[in-house]
């Protein structure tokens, strides 16, 4: 057929198409009809046909013509059957159907379009998936609606499968409608061929959209540019490959443009690619084909002008004249609009606004055929030095008088030659990518793994080879080919792992490099950190800095805070830059002071943080001397400041007030200095006071700015302090729900994980089975359950068939017992952890759909059926980061109850050293009153460092206790005191020797005293008879007295006692006495200040006192050391003497008498403090430590405040801290000590854990 004759049959087929076109009600355009149908056979083209009856004019759906359908010589992968539409048509829709009256016809097969015949692209929907499904018989019609339409003027089918008793047979059908659209051509050459709109007039619009396609050749050129105003431009560039978009602050093009995004990959593959740019104020919508990014830009282009718009050529800015780059665009664009403006056809119409740079550049018709290419596929990849990318590389390869030469990149200088010491010679064959897999002769070997990629412009003698005759069998032969179409896939791009993780990919998969990103898994999509301080307490941590990541798997990063777990509380601390005491004086000028606080937190962190605890805080204090602070209620306010989300909101009241009162806490409390104002400051005296308090109103939190009003007039003096955000308790941690039947279950909003999702929660039951969680599609699914009462089952489909992933315990799950669940699903994998066992994973299927796609509600608890239903407890239930609110939903569903007592059974085991496990509703604590040790976990050792001059006597029941209210005989006043075995344990270290560690006396002149005699060797004397000489026990171990720490235990029963100390073994004694310790009075260490009733030897050990160190003594049930210490107020002990907290009796203490941590408690007898244990004190708030020793300070006499602070000061010098204070000499009567924060002064060592 001649050219003419197939022109006036295109025409035919395009006045059909458009005269069987049709429109819907509601004037969209219903794109779907078919478009093969009056096609003439001339339209057709195969691969090969059986015979003339099965030629591919024949291939149209219902039909009968000829043998029914289109059938190859041979069936195999290498046929295909083409359609050539006549134009470029916009297709929906493809529908097939074997031949007629046969047992031929497909089950599976690819589609390729092109514009030219030539460089065919594979379609693939939204999953990847690249095949379609065919027929099972050869009459029905299986139709399949393209995901996004195809603009295409040629067609090709490839079968891939077909009906195993049967050949390749095919009818098939296409369905769309016609594609307009206005083109233009630019050649990129020095001339610059291009555009320019130039927008009139101002608009101030904040808005601005640009759509265009585009194909190249080339990898690089400038697709776009946008001027403005001041010298602010975007441009869209296209470099190896990739678009990029770049912002321009400049009127020169050698400013540098800063990179705002890249989107797309191998983008210069001479295929139409779709590009949109949408500006909304701060933000831009970039997309490449499907893929969309949102990018930020400055505040500036909030309400930019566009004046200028360059299209195809680099523009210098606010000129005319185009600049001559090697970055102008290459290549075809169509359907260019800006705001709705078709600019090609205001071109093309000679519009004022448009300028055409090189005329020659502009025509309808764009883009003839390119240079056919070739992919080699089903191999290994193999990696090169730097060749690898993804981008076309030039070889050249030049034989000449025996000689070999090669050039690689040679037109861009990377050109790398060598000449071989050996002769080169052509034989007959040459062999492209690979050798062939049925060559067994030496003809051809592979050195290393065959090519995997593709090639294009192959060349023999200068010779073109005309590939298209390679694959019609008449020049050479093929195989594991695909010819005329390059089908690389950049699998990176867009990056399937999330949170900054580092992608990577081989020919087939890709990897995430998950390092340093704070996240795990194939996607990098779970954080490896837990996402509150109460969680890390639940796993057995202490205070110190964490890594804490406030919404799991979700957007916001992680941030470092200080987790400062008390026996009482767990609290998040962040930090901001100024927690200090500052002080402020008039300047002149000045009327007001501003202070700005930066966080260590973003604010999305701190938000989010803030609202997820039960409690937040923030201390505010203003120290004021002639310096008023808010006026009156009913007055404007001299200060406030700004609180909240952003920059925050105005606040006018103080802490420990109420929001809107514009009051302090002395106004609310009603004992302000002066009751006719709401603050003492306002008093406005010329004595030192302050107004302090907490603010505990979580929307007004954290505190960002701070406005000072009265600070100027002459006299005024003032000094102000915000501490660090303190937030306590983890709502979704404890958020649980009861399940008391199996046919209960509560119901959430259909859950959206489409390509990634991740699921953790608690639970606990004694059941043996039962459905944790489902969500149902059409076809998809996903479920969590407990399988068995040894294994968790973790299931889904996403349109592949289900996929499983099982983890089984050695033990039982239902021992009513917290047990933690983590599944995730990814395009690459399934993965399911439960408690700390090994995680198990499912790869995903490689060209597999991946889409997850769920339309029922999510079910808790239950499912849709009402079987199988979970019975027990489920907790702390997030989805991709976010917490379901079991409680809640809980409260009005029948048979489900909020909350879930009963934590010790599962966290007891944390509480140490006969520390007691006590309920709470949202958790637990440890009780350590019956421990020698004090910390959250009963943990912490409570040790001092004695002189000589120390002791410490607790006295039990005094007489006049016991006979109260009695009238009782003297001999039975102490009956309740008399002990037939006592426990004793205690660890030391000292280089004294002799020393006596222990002594406890009685009210019959009898003891025990635990001693290091003359020999380093420790002795055990009872004196259970006061008529009779003690009994001495002695042990064997020596070298006590060596500095080092060592724990001995005492057992006594009777008559028989046993001394353990260290590891040593075990040593065994027996008394002679009748075994009973009668009427116990006082127990003393270090120095014994009444020594009448010793024996003359013990009394002058006892006189020397004991120097070193004392760590957890208990005597029975008591803790006398830890009663000292952290409650004097409440025990009875009396101190005389230096006694120094420390934490001497730590193992992992090097030196003998650190004193980090130190609280000095000097010739006190009784209080201290408020009662507050001060080892919690100390690690709780630092605000009281300074408020405790400034109080020491005064109340003691003058002379041992220069001695108190002298301890202090070394204190802070061992821990290698600098508090910054307030000045003291800029004001000799400034009565306030500065006051460092509470994770300064933990007595937890602090330490940062990366997880």
């Amino acid at each position: 057929m001649d050219l003419g004759t197939k022109r006036v049959a295109g025409i035919i087929a395009r006045v059909a198409l458009l005269l069987s076109c049709s429109y819907g009600t509601t004037g969209e355009e219903v794109c779907d009809s078919p478009l093969v149908t009056n096609l003439l056979p001339s339209s057709f083209r195969s691969s090969s046909q059986l015979s003339s009856s099965h030629a591919p004019g024949f291939a149209k759906l219902n039909r009968r013509d000829g043998a029914g359908g289109w059938s190859p010589l041979v069936s195999d992968r290498y046929q295909w059957l083409e359609v050539d539409l006549g134009e470029r048509t916009k297709i929906t829709a493809v529908a097939t159907q074997g031949r007629y009256g046969s047992s031929d016809w497909l089950t599976s097969y690819l589609l390729m379009f092109s514009d030219t015949g030539h460089n065919w692209k594979q379609y693939r929907q939204e999953d990847s998936i690249g095949s379609f499904p065919g027929n099972s018989n050869a009459d029905s019609v299986v139709q399949h609606k393209l995901q996004q339409p195809a603009i295409a003027r040629f067609l090709r089918l490839i079968p891939l499968d077909w009906n195993p008793n049967g050949r390749i047979g095919l009818r098939l059908e296409t369905y769309g409608c016609p594609y307009t659209s206005d083109v233009v051509s630019l050649d990129g050459s020095s001339g610059s061929s291009g555009l320019v709109f130039r927008i009139p007039g101002p608009r101030r619009t904040s808005r601005d959209v640009v759509t265009l396609k585009f194909k190249t050749l080339r990898n690089s050129g400038t697709l776009l540019q946008a001027e403005g105003r001041d010298g602010l431009g975007l441009s869209l560039e296209l470099e190896r490959g990739k678009l990029l978009l770049l912002l321009r602050q400049g009127r020169t093009s050698s400013s540098e443009p800063r990179r705002l995004a890249s989107l797309g990959s191998l983008l210069d593959d001479q295929h139409w690619h779709h590009i949109a740019v949408e500006r909304r104020s701060f933000h831009l919508n970039l997309t490449v084909d499907k893929h969309t990014e949102r990018v930020q830009i400055p505040a500036e282009f909030s309400h930019w002008d566009v004046e200028q718009l360059s299209v195809g050529a680099v523009q210098g800015f606010s000129s005319q004249k185009s600049l001559v780059s090697k970055r102008n665009f290459h290549g075809c664009m169509e359907n260019l609009l800006y705001n709705g403006h078709n600019m090609i056809e205001l071109a093309k119409n000679g519009d004022h606004q448009v300028t055409v740079l090189n005329n020659k550049g502009v025509t309808r018709l764009c883009c003839r055929r390119e240079h056919d290419q070739i992919i080699v596929t089903n191999c290994e990849i193999t990696r090169g030095a730097a060749l690898n990318d993804g981008q076309w590389h030039s070889v050249e390869l030049n034989s000449r008088r025996g000689r070999l030469t090669v050039a690689v990149d040679k037109e861009e200088g990377g050109s790398a030659q060598a000449s071989p010491s050996f002769p080169v010679t052509i034989e007959s064959q040459l062999f492209f990518g690979g050798c062939p897999a049925e060559d067994t002769s030496q003809e051809c070997r592979n050195p290393f793994n065959v090519f995997q990629g593709c090639m294009r412009l192959l060349t023999l003698d200068n010779q073109n080879m005309d590939l298209i005759m390679v694959q019609q069998k008449q020049l050479g032969s093929y195989s594991n080919l695909q010819i005329d179409m390059c089908g690389i896939i950049d699998r990176c791009s867009p990056s399937r792992c999330e949170h900054g993780g580092r992608c990577s990919q081989s020919w087939t998969i890709f990897h995430c490099n998950c390092s340093d990103s704070g996240y795990s898994g194939a996607t990098c999509h779970s954080s490896v950190y837990e996402q509150s301080c109460e969680a890390y307490k639940h796993n057995g941590n202490t205070s110190g800095h964490f890594y804490i990541d406030v919404d799991g798997s979700g957007p916001i990063r992680p941030q470092l805070v200080y987790c400062n777990m008390t026996e009482d509380n767990t609290w998040m601390m962040m930090q901001h830059n100024n927690t200090e005491l500052t002080r402020l004086r008039p300047s002149a000028g000045v009327k007001q002071h501003l202070v700005h606080f930066d966080y260590s937190s973003q604010d999305e962190q701190l938000l989010a943080a803030i609202s997820q605890s039960e409690h937040c805080e923030q201390e505010m204090s203003y120290h004021c001397r002639k310096s008023r602070l808010l006026n009156t209620p009913e007055g404007s306010p001299f200060s406030w400041w700004r609180g909240g989300s952003g920059l925050g909101r105005i606040q006018t009241y103080w802490g420990g007030a109420h929001p809107g009162s514009q009051q302090c806490a002395c106004g609310l409390q009603g004992d302000c200095v002066d009751l006719q104002h709401y603050c003492n400051c306002d008093a406005d005296r010329m004595e030192w006071t302050e107004d302090s308090g907490l603010l505990t109103h979580k929307e007004s939190l954290p505190v960002r700015s701070l406005v000072l009003g009265d600070v100027q007039r002459p006299g005024s003096e003032a000094a102000y302090r915000v501490g660090p955000l303190r937030c306590r308790g983890d709502k979704n941690f404890w958020n649980a729900a009861f399940f008391d039947k199996e046919t209960s279950y509560l119901h959430f909003p259909t859950f959206h994980g489409e390509l990634s999702a991740d699921i953790s929660f608690l639970f606990k039951t004694t059941a043996s089975s039962g459905v944790f969680l489902e969500n149902l599609g059409i076809k998809d699914f996903i479920r969590i359950e407990l399988s068995s009462s040894t294994q968790v089952l973790f299931s889904f489909d996403v349109g592949n068939g289900p996929l499983e992933v099982l983890v089984e315990s050695s033990d039982p799950l239902n021992d009513n017992r917290w047990h933690r669940v983590r599944a995730e699903r990814n395009v690459k994998e399934a993965s399911l952890r439960l408690d700390d066992l090994p995680v198990a994973t499912q790869e995903a299927p490689a060209d597999g759909h991946f889409h997850l796609q769920l339309n029922s509600q999510l079910f808790i608890g239950g499912t849709a059926s009402r079987q199988k239903g979970f019975r027990g407890c489920i907790r702390s239930l997030q989805l991709n980061g976010v917490t379901l609110d079991l409680e809640e939903r809980a409260k009005i569903t029948p048979g489900v109850q909020p909350g879930c007592p009963g934590h010790c059974s599962s966290y007891g085991s944390l509480c140490q050293n006969q520390g007691r496990c006590v309920e709470r509703t949202n958790g637990f604590h440890c009780d350590c009153g019956l421990s020698a040790y004090t910390g959250v976990f009963c943990q912490t050792e409570v040790s001092a460092s004695f002189k000589s001059g120390t002791s410490v006597s607790y006295t039990f029941k005094e007489p006049y206790e016991l006979s109260r209210n009695s009238s009782a005989l003297p001999s039975s006043i102490y009956s309740d005191m008399t002990l037939r075995g006592e426990n004793v344990s205690l660890s030391f270290r000292t280089n004294q020797s002799p020393a006596l560690l222990l002594y406890v006396s009685s009210y019959y002149r009898e003891y025990l005293a635990l001693l290091i005699n003359k020999h380093d060797k420790l002795e055990v004397r009872y004196k259970l008879d006061s008529s009779r000489e003690a009994e001495v026990l002695r042990s064997k171990v020596r070298i006590l007295a060596n500095g080092q720490l060592h724990t001995v235990t005492i057992r006594r029963l009777t008559d028989s006692v046993s001394v353990q100390i260290d590891q040593n073994a075990r040593e065994d004694f027996n008394l002679t006495s009748d075994g009973e310790f009668n009427a116990i009075k006082s127990l003393v260490l270090g120095r014994v200040q009444e020594s009448d009733d010793l024996d003359p030897d013990l009394a002058r050990l006892a006189s020397l006192g004991f120097a070193g160190c004392l760590s957890v003594v208990q005597f029975n049930t008591i803790s006398p050391l830890k009663a000292a210490l952290l409650h004097p107020d409440t025990s009875p002990v009396i101190i005389s003497g230096p006694l120094v907290q420390s934490n001497c009796g730590s193992a992992a203490s090097a030196n003998p008498y650190a004193e980090e941590n130190t609280h000095h408690l000097s010739d006190q007898s009784g209080s201290v403090g408020s009662g507050q244990p001060l080892v919690n004190a100390i690690r709780t708030d630092s605000a009281l430590i300074g408020g405790v020793i400034a109080v020491v300070i005064f109340v003691i006499v003058t002379g041992l405040a220069i001695t108190a602070r002298f301890l202090y000061r070394r204190k802070d010098t061992y821990r290698n801290q600098e508090v910054k204070g307030v000045k003291q000499d800029d004001s000799p009567d400034f009565p306030f000590n500065n006051q460092t924060d509470s994770q300064n002064l933990s007595t937890e060592n602090p330490k940062e854990y990366f997880i």
